[in-house]
């Protein structure tokens, strides 16, 4: 049977290929659909917007040139540069990037026009399906799956094909076309069909080079139309060697690529989902843990030079222009979306604060809407963004992705229960219960939100509202006015359970501190932050030029130019408020004071144009 887009979403129902034992992880919470959220006014809104305006600009025919050259089709259309020249051994995968979000940039926005881009798109590539003589469809030829059984080198080909499945299930499940989902099962036929021959010592010789979320996407196939075959192809992409450690909760990330393992992660808690297999569960927790935690910097991103080169908490020398590569933080971000809702904790919404603000927020540029690759953790870079059509990193196809879903986890429900997750104004529609809830606020620059109940009857129902990690001075909450005692401490979730009625208001007060974070190997190496934003300082511009703030004309994603040095501080304060205090007249920012050089701080997320520090020396004063 076919799921509806509700049933795919909420993984209720039995997946058909299940254990006769097996029985599906219904989780306590879910997310709602996209389609039921819509930012207002806020800079998510306006990266949202210049996201879309950037999906708008791409041109089809140049997005599609390599698929029809490869089915021996014409095109006349100028190839797009970067990783998606016709050349490089990775394109295509950014058309794949492109047909997700404008799926979910019309389920956030509504936005038709996204939507009939994505269906042009979809026809096309089914043209050039049809072409190919069969169900395979690609940019490149089948020439590169022989060399990866072979042996031979080859840039990742199952990556690529993951990329333009998943455009194509998100044209389906988000977007209605039927079409796609002929496409997809085309592909996902011929891939069963590849891997069938193959032995397990073959295959898992094939899964030490990149596949992506091969699994994921063929268990989102499985569960949307109620065929085991897809589950059982699936199967063959849960990468054991990765997940067996994982399993018994032993760390033996060291060494190896991040994001290659985290969209594998996510196929594996997508498997917990639809079959109940705790292993699975166990799997996707660990390996949470492990990343958001000691694996983490402070803006809860990871990696340098893409790669976990350390043990666990060993990070005070992983410092470098190349940390945090974007794609980790997107995809740590799903995953955590699917732990909130097993178990709706808020050290997973607080994670995601953390991530959405200092990890993926000021990671476009508000000039132009380009993103970025790497964020610079080391002191005295800059940040660096793609090109409108000569980059098309890995980071530019999940960058148009993020910002096309930047609503997707702000509210959770349960049966009975709505969760309010992030602080982000916005306006969420409820018609299973008759419900509007209008978030309004200007956090974080305002220390607090309301939130504004509009109910065509009155409705019973326990509101759950998240107090954050940071949060440590304590929150009030007034419901019509009147405080509401026994608001719970940092980390949890104050519940309001009463009947609402059209015009309840909530109203949430946060107050912000500066605070401190250091290095869990060296306690001199800090970062300071306000309340979840993490603080850069400003060091100014000197030797920064227009172009080395963005990738070259041949793709390159590394930054070209030295660091200039960052000062020490000393202090022997406990509390960084009694040396960094606020500036007056500019919002979010603040001063050191007493250093023998002092430094302007504010949001990272807020900082472009110039270099900047984030890890400071801090040693005792005298």
């Amino acid at each position: 049977m076919k799921l509806t887009r509700r049933e795919f979403v909420a993984t209720t129902v039995v997946a058909p290929w299940a254990a006769a034992s097996a029985a599906p992880a219904r989780g306590r919470v879910r997310a709602f659909d996209l389609k039921q959220v819509r930012l207002l006014q806020s800079p998510f809104r306006e990266a949202q917007e210049r996201n879309r305006e950037f999906l708008h600009s791409l041109e089809a025919d140049r997005l599609l040139h390599t698929f029809r050259l490869n089915a021996g089709l014409p095109s006349s259309a100028q190839p797009l540069g970067g990783w998606e020249r016709p050349d490089v051994e990775l394109r295509g995968h950014f058309t794949g990037h492109y047909l997700s979000a404008c799926a979910l940039m019309y389920a956030a926005t509504g936005d038709d026009e996204l939507r009939a881009r994505g269906n042009g798109i979809v026809a096309e590539l089914a043209t050039c399906q049809k072409a190919n003589g069969g169900g395979y469809l690609s940019a490149f030829p089948t020439e590169f799956f022989g060399r990866l059984k072979a042996g031979q080198n080859v840039w990742a080909p199952w990556y690529t094909i993951h990329k333009i499945l998943a455009g194509l299930l998100e044209m389906y499940t988000l977007c209605g076309n039927e079409q796609a989902l002929a496409v997809l099962e085309g592909m996902a036929g011929w891939t069963g069909n590849w891997v069938a021959p193959l032995s397990d010592e073959q295959m898992a010789r094939v899964l030490q080079v990149e596949f992506g979320g091969m699994n994921e996407v063929l268990y989102n196939l499985s569960a949307a139309t109620g065929k085991a075959q897809y589950a059982a192809t699936a199967h063959r992409f849960d990468h054991q060697r990765l997940f067996d450690p994982l399993a018994e909760g032993r760390d033996e990330l060291t060494g190896l690529h991040m994001n290659t393992q985290i969209p594998k992660i996510v196929g594996a808690a997508r498997r917990y989902e639809l079959t109940g297999e705790e292993r699975y569960r166990r799997i996707a927790e660990f390996f949470w843990k492990q990343v958001s935690g000691p694996r983490a910097y402070c803006t809860g991103g990871g990696s340098n030079h893409e790669h976990w080169r350390t043990a666990p908490g060993k990070l005070a020398g992983e410092l470098s222009a190349e940390t945090q590569e974007c794609c980790c933080t997107y995809n740590m971000l799903r995953l955590t979306r699917h732990l909130f809702g097993w178990e709706p904790l808020a050290r997973y919404a607080d994670y995601s604060e953390r991530a959405l603000f200092n990890g993926i927020l000021g990671t476009m540029n508000p000039k132009d809407g380009m993103t970025m690759y790497f964020v610079p953790l080391a002191s005295g870079y800059w940040k660096m963004f793609s090109t409108p059509r000569h980059s098309f990193w890995c980071c530019t196809g999940t960058g148009v992705e993020s910002f096309s879903k930047l609503a997707d986890s702000i509210y959770f429900h349960g049966d009975a229960g709505l969760y309010v997750n992030q602080f982000i104004a916005s306006e969420l529609e409820w018609p299973e219960k008759g419900l509007q809830v209008r978030q309004e606020t200007r956090f974080p620059e305002e220390q607090g939100t309301a939130l504004r109940i509009e109910a065509k009857k009155p409705v019973a129902l326990e509101l759950s509202i998240r107090v954050p990690w940071w949060a440590t001075r304590g929150i009030a909450l007034k419901v019509n006015g009147l405080p509401l005692e026994g608001v719970p401490a940092a980390g949890s979730y104050v519940k309001i359970d009463r009947t609402w009625k059209n015009g309840d208001k909530i109203e949430v007060s946060m107050p912000m501190s500066i605070h401190s974070e250091a290095m869990p190997d060296d306690p001199t190496l800090q970062v300071f932050l306000y309340g979840p934003l993490v603080l850069a300082g400003e060091l100014g511009a000197e030797g920064l030029t227009e172009a080395m703030q963005y990738g070259g004309a041949d793709g390159s994603n590394t930054l070209k130019g030295d660091p200039i040095g960052a000062p020490e501080f000393r202090s022997s304060a406990e509390d960084p408020a009694a040396w960094i205090r606020p500036v007056a007249g500019r919002e979010l920012a603040f001063r050191t004071s007493g250093q023998e050089r002092d430094v302007t701080l504010m949001p990272l997320d807020q900082l472009f144009g110039q270099r900047y520090g984030v890890y400071w020396r801090v040693k005792p004063a005298g």
